[in-house]
Parts: C-alpha cells; structure tokens; sequence
C-alpha cells in the first residue's frame, strides 16, 4: 500500500489561506460594530434632543463660548420671518429649557420741545429781528419758528447769548422757506449749546418781511442712537403729471428705518414726499401711509447749497415693499439716481448659565407676547456688551405642526328658544376656525338698527361672537328715474330705487359734467304714517359747487338710515338748465360677525327679534386676540322665514297705508250707510221687510 505523502510548502499556503480569512472576518465585523454603535448613538441622540414647541414654525441655531450677560444684535432674516412686534420670538438651551430674554428697539428719545419765552419781533434796516428766551437749561440744538405766512423764501443768521447783552454768531445765511405746494423748512439746526436767549435775522433785502409769530426751542438728544445700511433696490418707477411714485424692495421687513435718503442730481428744488405699504384688505390692496416729509436743495443768492434729503425717521417697516411718492405739483420729476436706507438695530439679551448652543424660534401666528420678569437684571442686562453671533440660516422646526387657532375657546354657548326670531340664513364655510361673515343688504334690512337680535347658532346653542362695525365702505347701483314735478319747474327731481327698505346707508355720490355750477340738493324718503298719509323726511342736504379750473369730482351727499326703499333727490335749478346727473352710488359700512366654529354641524345666523336683547358673551375678554387672528370668510345663503311678521310689529301698515287699513276703513263704511239706510224715513205704501 503506498502511504500519502505531503510537501511542507502545501501546509504552509494553507494556513495562509486561513490566516488571511480570519482577518477579513474580523475586519467585517469591527466595521458592523461600529456601525451599530453609531446607530444606537444616533437613536439616542434623537431621543433626547431637545424638543421645541410644535406651534412654532422656524429655528435657527448658534453657539455661545461663555457664560453671563448676552447681547445679540438680531438678523434681517429672523426680523423677516417674525411677527411685526417680534411676540413670537421664543429662546432656547440646549437641553430644550426655556429662557427669558428681553428686547430692546433703540430710537431717539422724545427731545424736550419748549414754546420760546418773550417773543419779541422789530424791523431793523432790512432785517427782521426775532428776539427770544430759551426757558430751559438743556443743551439746544434746533429752533422752529411760526408764521403763517406760505410762499416765502428767507436766509436766517441766528445768534446766541448767555445775558441777553453779547451775541455770539451760530448760524449764518441758513434758508428757511415755505412753498405753495406745502413744501417747507421753518427750523434752524446748529451744533448742540446752552443759551439763555436767542436772536433770529431775516434778511428782506430782496423779499417782503414775513410775520414771525413764536418759536419752539428743542434739546439735543443724550446720545446718538445706532443705526446700520439696510439693503433696498429700486424695482420700479411710474410717473405723470403731478407726482413720481418709486417702489422700493427692501432686504427685510419688520424694521424700524432710520431715515431713507434720496439723491437726485437737480441743483434745486423742494418736493413733499411719502413712503407707504400696500396691503390686501377685503380683496383689494389699499396703500397705508407710514411717514410723510420734505426733502430739499435749496440755496440764496451768494450762499451755500443747503439740503436735506432724508425722511422717514424712526418709522417701522411692517413689509418689504415700499412705495416713495414724490409730489412734483407743477414742476418736472427729478433726475433721481439712488435711494439709501437705514435701520435701527434689535437687540436680544438675556442671561446665559453656562455656555452651548442656543436656539431662536419664531414663526407663530397667534401666540401672546412673554412677559418675563427680569427687573433684578436691569442693570446688567443694560450694560451687557453686544456679542457678534453666526446664527444659522432659517430651517423647520422639526416638530412644527399647524396649531389650532386660538385653542382657549372652545365649546359652545348657552341653549336658546328661537321661536321668537322671524329669519335665519345657513352660514357656509370653508374649513374651521376663526371665521367672519358680513351681513349683507336683506339681513341689514330685516335685523334690527343695533344688530342686538344677531344669533350664531350651531345644533340649537349660540356660538358666541363679536360684532364687528368697521370702517370698510360698501357701495350699491340702484335704479335711477328722471321724475321731475310740472308744478316746480325750478327743482329737478330724481326717483332712487334700493334693493331693500331700513338700510344703514352713509353717503350718496353721482356725476355731471356740467363744467361750472352751484345748486342746493337735498335727500328725501317719503315716509307712510299708520293711516297712509305720506310725510316728507330729510336725510341728507348738501351745496354742490364747481368752478371752471376744478377738477371733475364727484358729488356727494350724507345722508342717514332709511325707512323706505324709495328715496328722492331734489336739485334746485333756479334760472339754469338743470344738471344732469348719473352714475349714482350709495354706501354704506361693512358689517360682519366673527365666531369661531368647526365644520361639525351647520351653522345659522338668526335675525328679525324686535324683543331680543343684547347678548353678552365672555368672548369679549379675548377679542383683541379674536379679531387679529387669521379669519375665514363664511357666506351667507338663501334667507329662511321662519314665522311671519305680527301686526303689532308694523306689518298692517307696509305700502301706501297698508291692505288691512283700507279693508277696515270700507267695512266701517258699508256699515255706516246701512245703518243710515235703516234710520231714513220710508215712502209712503213702503212696507217694512
């Protein structure tokens, strides 16, 4: 038998074989492990992360190096994403803890402003002279002098004295001058100082004196007040042929401008300008203005240019687009080349315990502002020094979620019996929460003048709510009937048809194009009594006037509530040809209900009470909170009659002395003359039946 045999070099290779897969396994499952373990690491990591309230939609994230008193000057971009008055705003540790802070907006303080004391005023060789005391001890810088004149131009030297004896100058040749176009400077600027009394001069070398009647002296203000560039681009330009209006795109919103300056290369001029805001208000977008001011470059006849060409001081920004509108009257536009902006800083301080990372949250629609009491830090929170931070760019809160509007109202009110109310509509709405909805013309007509019979009803209980009487004009066309009286040849007379009688209206307003009148106009409503004769009532009277070098404007005339839904209008005519009107318009205040509800049940709006009282509802404790929330607009439908109106309640006596009056006065009649017919003697051979 032959025996096996085995070179040692075979034995060797296999155990390298071996050798080299032992180490792949271990190299395999070292790496399994750590990957394990930075699993479980990140697993428990997330699990206690700090978690940050759901209603909160942003967060940024920043590091702080020490422990103590914070102070951190906010970025446009948290400024943006905040609400106007930053009550959103909400600071956090690391460990999910939350911390008070406060915030600081710097501006000027309000300076002293003191009437002039023993204002005297002579006329000097060409000069006038306006001599007067200071009354204060502060530190002036600016005089602002009263006359009432309004088209002048003046150069002013001021002068300064301690004993009201020596004069030292402080202003030389400084223009003050007032336009027609309301454009205007009647105050003198100079370096800060303390003076007793004051000398102004005008020179009227080349103009009229000017009557000065006072002046008003005004402090320096302690210490100047921060401010930074606020990055602001031009994104458009229209003009015609009394005004330029500029829309400007700023980098952020919710800041407060320490002035927009305007460089145009005209050598002279002098313009009122406006800076505003457009906003969408009852689907229409509606300009509201922040500042208004005067720039200028002006200059007198051997003197420096003077210019001022900032405004908008101290104005809050509540969106990024702005719009400048400059009143060119009957000049040309400027040459405008750049637009500058400028903002007060924000500041947050607060004291931190130890040092790590902090988290800002912003984003809630409709949170209250924090009320923190760090009144034992006022003094270090003031003196704490501004620390630059690099806060992370914006990012989702990770546990964000869309809260419930306003959570603390809840339910429903009290059970009610409605079957004293004569009408209702079915409320139709589109997802839950704060709604409103405006009454239109047939419920403003049916409910009564104070809206007190007004009921929200859902399932058979109230749904309480707030009555909201805004500002908000609505208008109506109605029908308009030429109906002039052959019997008054010297009045023109127009029949006016509304659409619904016992309307709240404010004002009515129509067209002519007659270039040049006055007349006297006034509103009637012819007005039944209980036994169908008719009284005139006056709702309104007004004197229509125009001239040839007016523009066409509408006529108006305001005029009260009406009864009826037929009114008059007379004209006077005189010896003239009557005017001829259309185009009419009548209007009249929105009016709306703002509740709260689900889409759970239907909801009804009740109206037509004349017993119901005024609800109170405790609702009204958070109306201010009620009203600013994000609302849904509800629609009213179809109107339901739910019981007919009783006699007692002004039903018999609807139209020209009502059916149920003429029915009664006949039968009483016919009643008459049978009975007269019974009394007369007979003829005679007549035989009783």
């Amino acid at each position: 038998m032959m025996s096996s045999i085995i070179s040692p070099c075979t034995h060797g290779i296999r155990r390298n074989v071996k050798s080299r897969r032992a180490r792949i396994r271990a190299r395999y499952f070292h790496l399994a492990a750590s990957a394990l373990s930075a699993f479980l690491c990140l697993l428990w990591a997330n699990g206690h992360a700090a978690q940050f309230p759901s209603d909160w939609k942003n967060l940024q994230t920043f590091q702080v190096d020490r422990r103590g008193f914070i102070k951190l000057d906010l970025p446009l971009a948290t400024l943006d994403a905040a609400r106007s008055g930053l009550e959103d705003l909400r600071l956090y540790d690391s460990k999910g803890n939350e911390i008070p802070f406060r915030i600081d907006r710097p501006v000027p303080a309000p300076k002293f402003v003191g009437d002039a004391l023993n204002f005297r005023v002579a006329i000097e060789d060409k000069l006038t002279v306006a001599t007067f005391e200071t009354g204060s001890n502060r530190l002036i810088d600016r005089v602002t002098l009263s006359t009432p004149a309004r088209d002048f131009i003046k150069a002013a030297t001021l002068e300064g004295s301690s004993d009201g004896e020596t004069w030292q100058p402080i202003l030389q040749a400084n223009p003050i001058f007032h336009q027609r176009n309301g454009a205007g400077r009647l105050h003198l600027e100079f370096p800060p100082g303390a003076w007793a009394h004051l000398r102004v001069k005008l020179d009227d070398s080349r103009t009229s004196p000017i009557p000065l009647t006072g002046a008003q002296v005004h402090a320096a203000e302690p210490d100047p007040v921060a401010s930074e560039p606020l990055d602001i681009r031009v994104v458009g330009r229209d003009e015609d042929d009394e005004q330029s209006r500029v829309t400007l795109r700023a980098a952020g919103a919710n800041v407060t401008l320490a002035g927009i300056e305007i460089e145009a290369v005209d050598p002279l001029f002098s313009r009122q300008v406006s800076l505003a805001y457009r906003q969408v208000v009852e689907d229409e977008i509606r300009e509201n203005v922040l500042a208004r001011g005067t720039i200028y470059r002006v200059a007198m006849e051997g003197h420096d240019t003077v210019s001022s060409l900032i405004f908008a001081e101290n104005v809050t920004i509540p969106k990024g687009e702005l719009i400048v509108t400059l009143q060119n009257g009957d000049s040309p536009p400027l040459s405008l080349t750049s637009f500058r902006a400028f903002r007060r800083p924000v500041y947050v301080s607060w004291l931190a315990k130890e040092a790590g990372q902090f988290h800002l949250l912003s984003g809630n629609p409709s949170c209250a502002a924090p009320r923190y009491d760090l009144s034992s830090m006022t003094a270090e929170l003031n003196a704490a020094l501004i620390i630059p931070l690099d806060l992370t760019p914006l990012e989702a809160n990770p546990g964000w979620r869309a809260g419930e509007p306003l959570p603390e109202i809840q339910g429903i009110g009290a059970a009610i019996d409605l079957s004293e109310w004569s009408f209702r509509k079915r409320l139709s709405l589109t997802k839950p929460g704060v709604q409103q909805a405006d009454l239109d013309l047939e419920t403003l007509s049916r409910a009564r003048p104070t809206f007190q019979d007004l009921r929200v009803i859902q399932n058979g209980k109230q749904l309480p709510y707030l009555l909201e009487r805004t500002s908000i004009t609505r208008s109506l066309v109605p029908a308009v009937d030429r109906a002039d009286d052959p019997k008054r040849p010297d009045v023109s007379r127009w029949i006016i048809h509304l659409p619904n009688p016992s309307l709240p209206l404010t004002r009515l307003t129509c067209e002519t194009n007659n270039p040049f009148f006055k007349r006297s106009a006034r509103l009637l409503e012819e007005v039944p009594d209980k036994r169908g004769n008719v009284r005139n009532v006056t709702l309104g009277a007004a004197t229509w006037a125009r001239t040839p070098d007016d523009k066409k404007k509408k006529l108006e005339l305001a005029l009260s509530s009406t009864s009826t839904a037929k009114l008059v209008l007379e004209v006077e005519v005189g010896n003239n040809l009557p005017l001829e009107l259309n185009n009419f318009q009548i209007y009249y205040p929105a009016t709306r209900v703002v509740f709260k509800s689900s889409l759970d049940e239907e909801i009804f709006l009740y109206y037509g009470n004349p017993k119901a009282q005024y609800p109170h509802y405790d609702i009204d404790l958070v109306a201010s909170r009620l009203l600013s929330a994000e609302r849904s607009k509800a629609s009213l439908s179809e109107m339901q009659q739910l019981k007919r109106s009783s006699w007692s309640e002004g039903g018999i006596v609807a139209g020209k002395g009502g059916w149920v009056f003429w029915i009664s006065l006949c039968a009483v009649v016919v009643v008459l003359f049978v009975v007269i017919a019974r009394l007369l003697p007979k003829k005679p051979g007549e035989t009783m039946k």
